[in-house]
């Protein structure tokens, strides 16, 4: 939403997000694989408080969400934790539970488990295909690792220099 672009159109839910900024804010969720949302001094449950008030997300959700998010990854435990003080694998659960702390229709992903290893990558798929499940929020993951392509992905589209090469299911990708 920041970059108008400089030929064809970008729609999201049939919105123009470099015209519809603070509207297409409030319905997506990001995670950059090497950047955090979250404040880098705070304990992670005050990251958290921080976004339930910039997304005015009532107390009720907040508290359903972050018991959800507690089940699935036993979040809690990193709840006074300054956010600095994280490895990796637990600021990508962090950054994860932010981005969909208000349920946004869409969330994008990008590289969500670069730097990993291969048991936080196994758990980190498997909170973004329960959220996907239960949620049923639309997830734009982009990455290099084809693992997460496999484990995360039905359907695969595949860009080149701004060029579609390949729209469609990621099993019949191996056919080609």
């Amino acid at each position: 939403g920041i970059l108008k672009p400089t030929g064809g159109v970008v729609e999201v839910n049939g919105l123009r997000p470099y015209e519809n900024r603070i509207h297409q804010a409030q319905i997506m969720g990001v995670v950059f694989g090497q950047r955090t949302q979250l404040w880098w001094d705070l304990p992670v449950i005050e990251s958290f408080k921080i976004l339930k008030e910039i997304y005015k997300v009532d107390q009720k959700t907040f508290d359903r969400h972050m018991s959800m998010f507690n089940d699935l990854v036993g979040l809690s435990a990193l709840y006074s934790q300054q956010v600095r003080t994280l490895s990796l694998g637990q600021r990508m659960l962090c950054d994860i539970t932010a981005s969909f702390l208000h349920n946004p229709e869409l969330v994008f992903l990008d590289e969500p488990t670069i730097g990993l290893d291969i048991s936080v990558k196994a758990k980190i798929r498997s909170v973004i295909k329960e959220l996907n499940r239960e949620r049923n929020t639309t997830i734009i993951l982009t990455t290099h690792d084809l693992g997460d392509v496999e484990a995360l992905s039905q359907r695969i589209i595949i860009i080149d220099k701004g060029r579609i090469l390949y729209d469609g299911n990621v099993k019949q990708v191996n056919a080609l």
